[in-house]
């Protein structure tokens, strides 16, 4: 059985004597392992991080665009091979795990334009021959520690910032899909980039906890639910590191009864069962306002249908699987108890039959669910839409900024004055108008609020470069022939 081993220095390493199953979801088969690094292998990465950390920082600002022009010729060139490697772990059907690095490679972009992205700003003649400037330094040695859903792309949304800025990274991926990143790791040296700047750890806890209490780690970036989330920025925080941390979500898509029902139902169809539900940015909850609920819920029923359900590698499946057996069996409970408390279980897919012994399950939608419901409170994070019906426009925006979540919404509707309003009115981070799944483009930034967030900064983008270094102020004056005088008086601008 292949071992995945830790990249370090540039090169495998790492012992094997603890090590934790790697599982193609499709099948069942626990067909890898990765090796679970040792709070002692944990620091070797991280020393390693901080060794390469000064040459980093004094390269020249041309010399590391280069190395993401570089990495993002390779991975548009090999995106099919880095694909494939995402299904066999994670599951995902092939386009979808395409489409990830597609939008990973938007970051590498964004951050090939580092010489624009780390200008300083200057003031000349402040006070009588004294100029001011500041400059953008890195923090130091970053660890950023990504969720198993998007192993391609939320490691390029924190690697590639991080290192464009100045920093020296140790990245700790999803023990349960692990690949990709040693893959991006290797590809990344062939583009250029030095070793020890990108190092990667496998593992578990004994891994988290070492990289949040260690002395030499300036920042930390994470993804991953909202309990985990919280209690990594409270440890990293304690601990004196600047923290961005990003949790879970529970996302509303309000239809209004003007909207086009058709394509609202093509929607949210999309956007609750694409990638099985498996994303921060899915959309969960359906509020229908008015009395459009019956046809949006038919409009939704008759394509369930038709979704082609089945291993991600065959070219007819639209969704694949879920990561491991034990969640797949959460996400059923949630169906389950929604009856017990009184919703309708339109569709239930978890009395879906597969053949073989994969982590399937078909799609569920729920109808009249309502607040206090646990299918409703909780992050399902599976292929399970909820209803809830409401009256009006302002019933449907006083359910959503009563949630603790605040990641993202979505507004379908015809009138541009009900859109503008939704847009001032909604206390969430990401709002789409007739997009279901709105996440920004890599020249903007993506992050929630509320229970979403925890830490000032969110991810990728103009934000992610004020994350990852630290502005300095320079005030200056030189010599001149006027003759030097004592002033015991607070310094003036006058």
């Amino acid at each position: 059985m292949t071992t995945i081993r830790h990249f370090i220095g540039g090169a495998d390493a790492g012992e094997t004597t603890r090590t934790l199953p790697v599982y193609n979801p499709a099948t069942g088969e626990a067909h890898r392992q990765v090796a679970a690094a040792s709070a002692e292998e944990v620091e070797q990465a991280i020393a390693t991080a901080k060794a390469a950390a000064p040459g980093w920082r004094s390269s020249t600002l041309i010399k590391r665009a280069d190395v993401f022009f570089r990495l993002r010729q390779i991975l548009a060139e090999r995106t099919d091979e880095l694909a494939a490697i995402v299904t066999s772990e994670h599951g995902k059907v092939l386009s979808d795990a395409a489409g990830e690095v597609s939008r990973g490679i938007e970051n590498v972009e964004f951050a090939a334009g580092l010489l624009h992205h780390l200008k300083g700003e200057r003031a000349e003649q402040v006070s009588r021959g004294v100029d001011v400037h500041s400059v953008k330094q890195p923090v130091g040695v970053v660890a950023c520690i990504t969720p198993f859903n998007f192993p391609v792309m939320v490691p390029l949304w924190m690697v590639a910032s991080a290192i464009a800025c100045g920093n020296t990274v140790v990245l700790k991926p999803s023990e349960k899909d692990p690949s990709a990143a040693i893959w991006m790791a290797k590809a990344f040296q062939e583009a250029g980039l030095p070793d020890g700047v990108l190092n990667i750890v496998n593992g578990d806890k004994e891994a988290v906890d070492t990289l949040l209490d260690s002395k030499d780690i300036g920042a930390v970036s994470f993804v991953g639910s909202t309990p985990i989330a919280k209690s990594i920025y409270e440890r990293a925080a304690a601990n004196g590191k600047r923290v961005q941390a990003l949790g879970g979500a529970k996302n509303h898509m309000v239809v209004m009864p003007d909207a086009d029902l058709d394509g609202a139902a093509a929607a949210a169809v999309s956007a609750a069962y694409g990638s099985a539900g498996e994303r921060c940015m899915a959309v969960s909850v359906l509020v229908a306002v008015g009395d459009i609920a019956d046809d949006l819920i038919e409009g939704i029923r008759s394509r369930i249908g038709e979704l082609r359900i089945g291993a991600g590698t065959d070219s007819s499946s639209e969704m694949g699987p879920l990561i491991t057996r034990e969640h797949r069996d959460k996400v059923a409970s949630y169906v389950t108890g929604a009856a017990a408390e009184g919703a309708t279980v339109v569709v239930d897919g978890t009395q879906k039959s597969f053949d073989g012994d994969g982590f399937f399950t078909g799609v569920s939608l729920l109808d009249n669910v309502r607040p206090g419901m646990k299918v409703y409170e909780d992050e399902i994070f599976g292929p399970v839409l909820s209803v809830v019906r409401v009256d009006s426009y302002s019933d449907a925006v006083e359910l959503i900024n009563a949630n603790p979540y605040g990641n993202g919404t979505a507004i379908f509707t015809r009138d541009g004055g009900t859109a503008r309003q939704f847009e001032f009115d909604i206390e969430v981070g990401m709002v789409g108008v007739n997009v279901p799944i709105p996440v920004p483009v890599g020249a903007f930034s993506f992050g929630g609020w509320k229970n979403s967030l925890f830490g000032d900064a969110h991810i990728y983008g103009p934000e992610s470069i004020a994350f990852y270094t630290r502005s300095k102020v320079v005030t200056t004056r030189w010599p001149d022939h006027t003759p030097a005088q004592v002033d015991l008086g607070f310094p003036s601008n006058h």
